[in-house]
């Protein structure tokens, strides 16, 4: 045998053995059995050998075998689903700055969504939000390319760049009608703080917006409600809308904060036996007794979706606004001997009541859109509709509406944050703190 076609088996047997936990040897008992999925593996191994052979032997350019090696493996964890990704060691590097809340970009999470490169929620005060990019907004070009079949892993290198470099985008945008929007946005280094606003807006009601779900989350939180009760909290809105997610556990701590001791928060349950876990709330925080309605709409995904599904499940809360984006799935990060990393999806999570949110997403107990916020219709299919000729107008719309500063407090101008600021004065005045 070839030594680069032992130097690729060698490779491709390492990778399966960190993705699919192991690979075993059956020796005599593979032989015996006929429909051994190991036995399959090697067969497809060297099948995919004898590719790589024949484009190191006669593609037209001569390609490393690294660049071989990591195309194969961005394909073959894309085609897992829209989450999991191979990560080169840039990227890999990049994702552990964005977890500390700083990086170069648009500021916007992204997902694959039925095969079309989706907006999951844009980042709030970042220079994707200030341009007028919404939540479920599907991105069919970059920089003038199409984006079929792109995987999450080449958007995100496209999208992210140096600071004052711009990128083009076209979104198609579904409602009342379609509209296909083109946008030029400039980056910018994006720094994240978790908390954007903290304070008491009427007689004790406190409001805190939650942006993402970071390594520093739960004490900011922790630090900013002590404060709130130094000045008088009654009672809490805590808004997730257009709050992508983040760190598992740090969705567990957020939780952690509002509910009494032995309630459970989340359950994850995987294909492996050590996948599957319940955690449950420890108790001892003084955030428990007050009422809370927590606001959500689409772009209240991932670990947001746990803690509205916590309060609601446990009863801990209100959940007022629209339903969430339904990404209820976990996903590993597990690096590898070259400085790249895998983020591999392991595990479903549920609700305290087992309600399973992929997909599904968290429905309020009160619905409430936002004013001028558009109905979402279904796209049979979204390229086929950016190309057709006689299709809708591609125009050009300046989406910005431009805002003086001014000093309102949230409900002023919100109509959500009006309701929820209604109901809970109905409780404290009725109900007192039950």
């Amino acid at each position: 045998m070839p030594r680069l076609k032992l130097f690729v088996l060698s490779v491709i047997f390492f990778v399966f053995m960190i993705t699919a936990g192991s690979v075993l040897f059956c020796g005599e008992a593979a032989e015996d059995s006929v429909k051994d999925p190991n036995k399959d593996l090697y067969k497809q191994i060297e099948l995919f050998s004898d590719v790589v052979t024949l484009i190191r032997a006669d593609y037209v350019k001569e390609v490393p075998p690294k660049d071989i090696i990591y195309g194969a493996l961005e394909g073959m964890l894309s085609s897992l689903d829209g989450y999991s990704q191979f990560m080169d060691p840039d990227s890999y590097k990049e994702m552990e700055i964005e977890t500390k809340g700083e990086f170069g970009g648009v500021g916007m999470e992204i997902g694959i969504q039925d095969g079309i490169l989706t907006i999951i929620a844009p980042i709030d005060g970042t220079p994707a939000a200030k341009a007028g990019l919404k939540a479920g907004d599907k991105i069919v070009k970059i920089d003038g390319e199409i984006t079929r079949d792109i995987t999450l892993s080449e958007a995100v290198k496209k999208l992210r760049g140096k600071p004052k470099t711009k990128v083009n985008l076209t979104v198609l945008r579904e409602g009342k009608e379609i509209r296909v929007i083109d946008f030029t946005i400039e980056r910018d280094l994006i720094h994240i703080k978790s908390i954007k606003t903290a304070e008491i807006i009427d007689d004790g009601i406190g409001y805190v917006k939650l942006i993402e779900f970071q390594q520093n989350t739960p004490n900011e939180l922790k630090s900013v409600m002590h404060k709130l009760q130094e000045n008088g909290l009654r009672a809490v809105i805590l808004d997730l809308r257009n709050n992508p997610g983040g760190l598992l556990d740090v969705a567990y701590e957020v939780s952690d904060m509002f509910l009494e001791e032995g309630k459970v928060i989340v359950s994850l349950k995987g294909r492996v036996l050590s996948q599957n876990r319940v955690y449950e709330a420890r108790g001892g925080d003084e955030f428990t007794d007050f009422p809370m309605v927590v606001i959500v709409n689409e772009g209240s995904a991932s670990a947001s979706e746990i803690v509205a599904g916590a309060i609601q499940d446990n009863k801990r809360g209100l959940i007022l606004g629209i339903k969430t984006f339904g990404k209820g799935s976990v996903q590993t990060v597990i690096p590898l001997r070259d400085g790249s990393a895998v983020r591999l999806t392991t595990a479903s999570y549920y609700t305290p009541e087992g309600q399973d949110i992929n997909e599904n997403g968290i429905m309020p107990d009160v619905e409430v859109g936002l004013k001028k916020e558009e109905d979402v219709e279904k796209a049979e299919d979204v390229f086929e509709k950016v190309e057709q000729k006689n299709g809708p107008e591609k125009k050009r719309e300046d989406v910005i509406e431009e805002k003086a500063e001014s000093k309102k407090t949230p409900e002023e101008y919100d109509n959500q944050v009006q309701t929820a600021l209604a109901m809970l004065k109905g409780v404290l005045i009725y109900g007192g703190n039950k």
